[in-house]
């Protein structure tokens, strides 16, 4: 178990994601969950690395600023709801440790975000059918010493699918939070031959990464 608390500090995730919740729990890191609301869009001639660490920063920067939204209870350290006020002795002590991290998938230099809607689902996964395309997470660590950003990019391969194939996975709705229309933890594993890089970096968060970079935060 791996217990920020040890060190009188305390992990936050500045993120709303229940996969990335899941992940950080599963590397046994101990956490409390204040998501940041941010725009998520592309800055005109902004390149996908560039993209997402900006996004991953400015969501750890503003939770440690105290701008995040309502706390959730996580289930590793406190249960129920309150507000982010309630990491504020921490804060105050620096005492507080944020991890932010956004997603995106790329193929051919396009950025491609969440669907918009059922139309869109089925765009992304026509472009993503046969080809091999990139997920890219941008992850920040932010504390009273300063920012910390970094990127992980992994390689995924799609056999080709067929319209009634796109239609039906559409329709059960799996699209449609998750960046390039797909989540390759459910239905779409079976259309993944090949992943060539972090694994968990396609479900949301790289978690050799971000322990790492959590890790050297606690020295």
């Amino acid at each position: 178990m791996v217990d920020m608390s040890s060190h009188v500090r305390r992990l936050v995730l500045a993120s709303a994601s229940p996969r990335r919740r899941e992940l950080l729990a599963q590397a046994g890191f101990v956490f409390d969950v204040i998501p940041a609301h941010i725009p998520e869009e592309p800055r005109p001639g902004e390149d996908p690395v560039a993209y997402v660490t900006r996004l991953a920063r400015e969501k750890a920067t503003a939770v440690f600023a105290g701008e995040g939204t309502e706390r959730q209870g996580t289930g590793n350290r406190e249960q129920g709801t309150g507000t982010c006020g309630a990491a504020d002795g921490a804060h105050a002590h620096g005492g507080i440790v944020v991890l932010g991290a956004d997603t995106t998938v790329t193929l051919d230099g396009h950025i491609l975000e969440k669907p918009r809607d059922a139309e869109d689902a089925a765009r992304m996964l026509r472009m993503l059918s046969g080809r091999t395309h990139r997920v890219i997470t941008g992850v920040a660590v932010v504390d009273a010493k300063g920012s910390e950003v970094a990127a992980e990019v992994t390689a995924v391969r799609f056999v080709t699918l067929s319209d009634d194939e796109i239609a039906e996975y559409v329709a059960t709705g799996e699209p449609m939070d998750k960046a390039g229309a797909y989540g390759i933890q459910g239905r779409a594993a079976k259309w993944i031959p090949r992943v060539e890089g972090c694994y968990f970096n396609v479900v949301g968060l790289p978690l050799a990464l971000v322990t790492s970079m959590l890790e050297s935060r606690r020295l």
